[in-house]
């Protein structure tokens, strides 16, 4: 994978938060992470591995923002959460390993310290340091509903690259 495409070291992950902040207003987010069915050819005596309730063989891929991580494997009937948990990306992600860049003080946010660095995901995928979603929920209080409406802004990068990936 290395060579072809190499996991973002802590200077990249530090200009790709700078880009997130600059242009959706969202701080310390290294990107977004979703999964998309890829139509594919299913291997041969795969039997029903690749095959998912949609009736067609797919694989999963996994992207954040720009796809600087892809990871391309995952079975078809294997949730987005379950594929990004057992990917090399969602290892390093809950071991600590990704040389993510150190917490930051965010303007504002003294009373609250330092913030870690971030990857959003939509309900798919679950809580953890390093991984947000939204809020769940209609009836949520302002504050909830303004980080919900931020956080659906900017992850709209991750949609338009996988609808613009799945237009051809």
């Amino acid at each position: 994978m290395d060579e072809y495409m190499p996991l973002p070291n802590k200077e990249d992950w530090r200009t790709i938060a700078a880009g997130f902040h600059q242009r959706w207003k969202f701080p310390n987010c290294c990107g977004f992470i979703d999964g998309k069915h890829v139509v594919i050819q299913a291997p041969h005596n795969s039997g029903s591995l690749f095959h998912n309730y949609k009736g067609t063989f797919y694989r999963a891929l996994d992207a954040d923002y720009l796809f600087r991580v892809v990871d391309v494997g995952g079975y078809g009937r294997t949730s987005d959460g379950g594929t990004l948990a057992n990917s090399c990306f969602g290892e390093g992600l809950r071991d600590g390993t990704l040389d993510l860049p150190e917490d930051v003080q965010l303007s504002g946010g003294e009373t609250v310290g330092p913030l870690p660095h971030i990857f959003v995901g939509d309900e798919a995928f679950p809580l953890g340091l390093n991984l947000m979603r939204p809020f769940p929920g209609t009836n949520i209080p302002r504050e909830k509903s303004i980080f919900n409406y931020r956080l659906s802004r900017a992850r709209m990068t991750v949609e338009c690259a996988f609808g613009m990936l799945s237009t051809d």
